[in-house]
């Protein structure tokens, strides 16, 4: 009895001497001052060495896993405002360490307030991104001409375009938080710029991009047809530029008054798409990169041969590989999603056309932008042309090979690409 009073005495003690303490203590020795002008991160570090070097000038991304953000320095100069938030960090210990001492005296902490405020403001102007406000776009998709607007077709296309822009927008305002929004070159790094007819295109893979790059390439005086250019012309020529190529500057210039457009496809039947190519025909780079990783990790007793060459990959083995979180080879542009490669959060596009419609959608927007009337968008298909085209009947014939949850967890996979551009959901036990 007399332990357990002793015991409950001792408690009653400490707990308030600890209220006293905390009473007497100055608020401005536990909480600093934050100073005009600096913005303190008191989130969590990076590791000193996935630091980047400041006297690299090449071009370097790095990527933030907590919330996907990549940053890229350039070489090239903008001058933001000097409070622009940024995600950079140097790995000067002088820029991204400061130390306040307790008893900081009130002249030694002005003069030390304005040199951490000129320091900031040389750092923030070197190395922040772009910034753009949210819908801050000065040009939207071009009005219809007075002699179009009494054509019922062009004005269901316009209708057709409006109701899927806004429904992208309202997709990013629920599952995005961007009020004030961070454009990298890496954000930009898909979108090919036509100057001419001043157009920004985004690349989706599987989804009409050889065709759309000849398009450019003929508006833009490097090609009389479309029918001249050969698909390794098209991907490997280097004779469009990128949008990623210019110095900020540019790519805001052009990001504000440029039409920018992106096609897409319905997830699953892109995916499909993209595997019959990469993996049902002989391919130099897809099947020693990819194939040989894919059935190592997934295959069973797979052969030497296999093994070897990377050849012969099954779809149910590149699921497994697409939804293995620690995948033994990385993401591929042709099968990644298309909230990724356009950012369609970050960059107001002003057109948003669908591969299931390309023929009127194509050439809605070319009429739009007041093309050559004698272009049109290409209906060849220029690899494995004897093939049938991938079809929602074939893309239901390859997810039948797998299981109810394998096909729920793909459907997870691209769900924001599903939700973004409205497409219903390909399966009817998916939830």
């Amino acid at each position: 009895m007399r332990l357990t009073c002793m015991f409950s005495f001792i408690l009653l003690f400490g707990a308030a001497g600890l209220i006293v303490f905390i009473h007497l203590q100055d608020p401005e020795e536990i909480v600093h001052q934050q100073t005009p002008g600096i913005k303190y991160n008191m989130g969590f570090q990076q590791p000193k060495k996935d630091c980047i070097s400041s006297n690299n000038r090449d071009r370097r991304l790095r990527k933030n896993t907590a919330d996907g953000i990549v940053t890229v320095k350039l070489s090239g100069s903008l001058h933001p405002a000097e409070n622009v938030p940024t995600k950079l960090q140097s790995t000067d210990r002088r820029q991204s360490s400061i130390t306040f001492e307790k008893d900081y005296q009130q002249q030694g902490e002005e003069i030390n307030s304005i040199r951490l405020h000129k320091r900031r403001r040389r750092f923030v102007i070197k190395k922040s991104p772009i910034l753009i406000s949210m819908n801050s776009s000065t040009l939207n998709l071009p009005t219809l001409k007075s002699e179009d607007r009494s054509n019922s077709k062009w004005k269901s296309l316009y209708q057709i375009q409006s109701e899927r822009k806004q429904i992208m927008r309202e997709t990013c305002s629920k599952y995005k938080s961007n009020n004030r929004r961070i454009i990298t070159p890496y954000h930009v790094s898909r979108i090919f710029v036509e100057d001419k007819y001043r157009v920004l295109y985004c690349e989706v893979p599987k989804a009409g991009c050889s065709n759309w790059k000849r398009v450019l390439m003929v508006l833009n005086g490097l090609a009389a047809s479309t029918k001249d250019i050969q698909h390794n012309t098209v991907h490997y020529g280097n004779y469009l530029k990128r949008l990623d190529g210019f110095d900020r500057k540019g790519i805001y210039h052009r990001l504000n008054t440029y039409t920018k457009m992106l096609f897409i496809r319905e997830p699953f039947e892109k995916l499909v798409s993209a595997f019959r190519d990469k993996f049902e025909h002989p391919n130099n780079y897809y099947h020693p990169v990819f194939g040989k990783a894919i059935i190592s990790r997934y295959r069973v007793n797979a052969t030497k041969e296999a093994l070897r060459t990377g050849s012969g990959v099954k779809f149910k083995e590149f699921i497994q590989y697409l939804l293995d979180v620690h995948r033994p080879v990385g993401m591929d542009i042709h099968w990644d999603h298309v909230n990724r490669l356009c950012s369609p959060c970050l960059i107001d596009y002003d057109f948003v056309g669908k591969f299931e419609s390309m023929e009127e959608d194509a050439n809605f927007f070319l009429h739009l932008i007041g093309a050559p009337q004698n272009l049109t968008f290409p209906k060849f298909k220029d690899r494995h042309s004897n093939e049938e085209r991938t079809t929602t009947k074939i893309t239901q014939q390859y997810f039948a090979q797998l299981s109810p949850s394998q096909r729920q967890r793909s459907y997870d996979f691209y769900y924001m690409d599903y939700l973004m551009f409205n497409y219903s959901k390909p399966f009817e036990d998916l939830y």
